[in-house]
């Protein structure tokens, strides 16, 4: 073969990649526009499922407000949009994965595919574990501290802000085990390394979770105690998979 038939298979490679790139954002692109339409259509009960937890805690006589003309409007048409983009996710990255499945070997699927759905269902794990469990108290605990004399009227569009930093943070906390299995997978990092610093885990756990949370020793607790401990299941797990490792080898060996 020579070079310029090389060049024009190259060529030709790149641009059949790049038509199924651009197909397969065309059709995440379009699955969240259809999950768009309904979330626009019950935007205003969608906020208000949103700050029931807030509601529900707020002193007598207290409510929130919108400090912008345009707010009453455009924070609903956010949640809305970032609602379409929480549901279709999983066939978001479906697609991202049809994209990237086919260039790899038969062994990096079959590790690929369990590690992508349990990173998934740990986000969502996450987000639910925030509203459900973290808002409530923490909500509680903070319109339990209002000064007397000072009505707590939270900003809606600050509010949805805060609420979607809080669920991004405890989405990618739950990740957790599936960072430490990768590390220990991929040989970076050895699994007595991962048990001998959990000290230096337990601090820097901590100061994330000063960071992403409001100064209050509850909510950076309830953020930082499952940190912890699904840090843990993630050695477990790295352990289980490192020795069905190496007891395939050893099989291997006696084969």
């Amino acid at each position: 073969m020579s070079d310029h038939e090389r060049e024009q298979l190259a060529e030709g490679t790149l641009i059949s990649h790049l038509m199924e790139l651009r197909q397969r954002m065309l059709r995440a692109l379009i699955s969240v526009l259809v999950l768009f339409v309904p979330c626009v259509i019950f935007q205003n009960e969608l906020f208000t499922l949103l700050a029931l937890p807030l509601i529900e805690r707020l002193p007598q006589g207290a409510q929130m407000i919108a400090t912008s003309p345009v707010a009453p409007v455009m924070v609903p048409l956010k949640l809305a949009f970032f609602a379409a983009l929480f549901l279709a996710m999983p066939y978001v990255l479906y697609q991202a994965w049809a994209f990237v499945a086919p260039g790899l070997y038969r062994n990096e699927k079959r590790f690929a595919i369990p590690l992508v759905i349990s990173s998934i269902v740990l986000f969502y794990a996450g987000a639910a574990f925030a509203y459900f469990v973290v808002f409530p108290l923490m909500f509680a605990f903070l319109a339990s501290t209002t000064p007397d004399g000072v009505l707590m009227m939270t900003d809606i569009g600050s509010y949805l802000n805060f609420v979607l930093l809080l669920f991004f943070a405890f989405g990618v906390a739950f990740e957790i085990p599936i960072a430490t299995v990768l590390l220990a997978a991929t040989g970076l990092v050895r699994i007595e390394t991962l048990t001998k610093n959990r000290g230096y885990v337990v601090l820097g756990i901590f100061v994330v979770a000063a960071f992403l949370t409001p100064p209050d020793a509850i909510s950076q607790s309830f953020m930082a105690v499952p940190m912890y401990l699904l840090y843990e299941i993630g050695i477990v797990l790295s352990r289980l998979l490192i020795g069905r490792r190496a007891q395939r080898s050893e099989e291997r060996e006696a084969t």
